[in-house]
């Protein structure tokens, strides 16, 4: 029996992997420049051009290359939202990762020298309110851009086979 997957779902299964392995690398301690990390951006690419070669071996393959592109776009949506929401989520559920933002963001300001004390205050205080937004506006424009890229160019690469 062999089990069909529509683009959606595989962005639905690449997204919860991903989840899933940021999740282990939180909680085995994994620091946030591991090399591991790149892992999880090898299986957004790896679900991107999973789809888009099955879709090619599919009758409803017309070869042009934005039925390609869509395909991809289906499974990078997906996969953007899914991360876009554990991010919000597992940022809400760790305040401290804040605090760590602003701690360092102080130390920043005080080691440069150029910054007068009333002005790191405010400085901090703007990115206390906008922590959040500008993470998750960095998750969607990343996400996107990079979801993007590998689809135009997994696409080219398979209107070119056929």
């Amino acid at each position: 029996m062999q089990i069909h997957l529509d683009a959606t779902k595989k962005g639905l299964l690449s997204g919860l992997i991903m989840i899933g392995l940021s999740l282990l690398f939180y909680y085995t301690k994994q620091p946030f420049n591991s090399p591991l990390q790149y892992l999880i951006y090898v299986i957004y690419a790896a679900g991107i051009v999973w789809t888009i070669y099955e879709f090619s071996k599919t009758e409803e393959n017309p070869n042009k290359f934005g039925a390609f592109f869509l395909q991809g776009f289906k499974c990078f949506i997906v996969i953007t939202l899914l991360m876009v929401v554990f991010t919000f989520v597992f940022n809400k559920m760790h305040p401290e990762f804040k605090e760590d933002m602003v701690k360092a963001y102080r130390e920043d300001m005080v080691s440069k020298g150029n910054t007068t004390p009333d002005e790191i205050l405010k400085n901090i205080e703007k990115a206390k309110e906008y922590y959040l937004t500008m993470l998750l506006s960095g998750a969607i424009f990343g996400y996107l851009l990079a979801g993007a890229a590998i689809t135009a160019a997994t696409s080219f690469i398979f209107l070119k086979r056929n």
